[in-house]
């Protein structure tokens, strides 16, 4: 976590990396939240919650030299995050090209029946030798 300078900030934590999976945990935190009204988690952190965790699902790819980029995230946020809740992330490098992986992933509280938002996205990919 120390290579990434944002998700120190906002406090992620790494679950499980490894074979082309990636899980992740945005902490509930008051400094996040994004409408004082409500409670709510900003969008911005669940969006660099999802980058992170898509992204190291792709340099734990079994193939990866290492390193990636973000080329495209599309993220579809499905509802608000539960105020008090963390928010956690799971994602899968599903496929890779000479010099593109392909990964999906989804952000969930504590409802798992309930995603908070869902991302796909392509990132850049070196093989290894």
């Amino acid at each position: 976590m120390d290579a990434l300078p944002h998700a120190k900030a906002l406090g992620l934590e790494p679950g499980s990396v490894g074979q082309g999976r990636a899980e992740f945990t945005l902490p509930y935190s008051e400094k996040l939240i994004g409408d004082p009204a409500t409670g709510v988690l900003a969008g911005g952190a669940v969006s660099a919650l999802l980058d992170t965790t898509c992204g190291a699902s792709v340099i734990s790819h079994p193939r990866s030299a290492g390193g990636t980029a973000t080329l495209d995230l599309r993220i579809d946020y499905m509802r608000p995050a539960t105020p008090g809740q963390s928010v956690r992330a799971r994602a899968e490098c599903y496929q890779v090209t000479r010099s593109v992986a392909f990964v999906r992933a989804v952000a969930l509280d504590d409802d798992d029946d309930r995603p908070v938002a869902s991302a796909t996205g392509a990132f850049t990919f070196q093989a290894r030798p």
